[in-house]
């Protein structure tokens, strides 16, 4: 039997998720975090690099870049013509390296959603932070506004891109509310904001907020006095999980927080100049997220006075 036959007779690897964002020899940032997060909760992932860098940008040292368009685009059409994608659930989007690469996997996420009306796409637009200000390609902001944001379920920029996202000034709860709130059009239907309105903070706490259409959730989580890369995106991928996995938003989003802080603790306890994921098993672990979830979460449900239509 030749290999062309014998492969056409054997099922493809069935995918759930496709993780499109940065890929590091060395670190835990984009694919890094989400790939291993993803399959911790049991997902099939396929990882799809948009830059391959050494370690990330705050070493002394750096090699590597973004991925030529046609080996990016090429990676991710080969997908389709695997025939992987049938049962595909997710598209998780993280950093880009270039608005060619916003272009390319627009077209190729509308074509996954003639094929599947069901497909949840969900980006974490990531630009820039408080700290280093804009640290991507300037053109990418349009890009993610003009190709990207109009085909996402949900999205998870941080208080710093929701502002630039939106134009709007994002100081205190209300106003990244009304920013959140002008993003959810077409497909969008919900934001999680994370490092919300930071000058609103209590001693030793952090809040990400959660608008839908309905409502908005504010989730106070502690400040662990520690700042390894790559929390966003163990957020948004430990997010996504167990939003695919059957829990709603709000619950979702709240076990995303406890699992990062989670990860905050290990690595401050390590001592570990890169973020360390916590062991999803671990019976100590498990006692530590209970004992969080009852003294140190809280939330604050408030409805939003007009709700947007559907």
């Amino acid at each position: 039997m030749s290999e062309a036959v014998s492969l056409s007779a054997l099922r493809p690897l069935r995918l759930d998720v496709v993780s499109v964002q940065s890929q590091v020899v060395y670190g835990r940032v984009g694919n890094n975090v989400a790939v291993p997060t993803l399959e911790a909760l049991a997902f099939s992932v396929a990882a799809v690099p948009t830059v391959v860098f050494s370690n990330t940008p705050h070493y002394p040292t750096m090699h590597g870049g973004a991925l030529p368009i046609e080996w990016f685009d090429g990676y991710l059409q080969d997908l389709s013509a695997r025939g992987a994608l049938c049962a595909l659930r997710a598209v998780l989007v993280g950093y880009l390296g270039n608005p060619r690469q916003a272009d390319a996997l627009a077209r190729w996420a509308r074509a996954r959603l003639t094929q599947r009306a069901d497909l949840r796409i969900v980006i974490d637009p990531v630009m820039g932070d408080y700290d280093h200000g804009i640290y991507v390609d300037p053109c990418l902001v349009d890009a993610y506004r003009r190709d990207l944001l109009p085909l996402a379920d949900g999205l998870t920029p941080n208080g710093f891109e929701l502002a630039h996202l939106t134009g709007r000034t994002v100081n205190d709860i209300e106003s990244v509310v009304i920013a959140a709130r002008t993003l959810l059009t077409g497909r969008t239907q919900w934001v999680a904001v994370t490092s919300a309105a930071p000058d609103t903070w209590a001693r030793d706490e952090m809040q990400v907020v959660l608008v839908t259409r309905t409502q908005a959730e504010v989730i106070v989580h502690p400040r662990i006095e520690v700042t390894p890369k790559g929390t966003g995106d163990l957020f948004c991928a430990t997010l996504i999980g167990h939003w695919l996995n059957g829990a709603d938003l709000s619950e979702a989003t709240t076990q995303a927080c406890r699992h990062v802080v989670r990860a905050l603790r290990h690595t401050q306890q390590a001592q570990c100049a890169e973020l360390l994921l916590p062991m999803a098993d671990s019976h100590k672990d498990r006692r530590t997220t209970a004992r969080e979830s009852v003294s140190k979460f809280t939330y604050r449900i408030f409805p939003c006075k007009q709700p947007l239509p559907i």
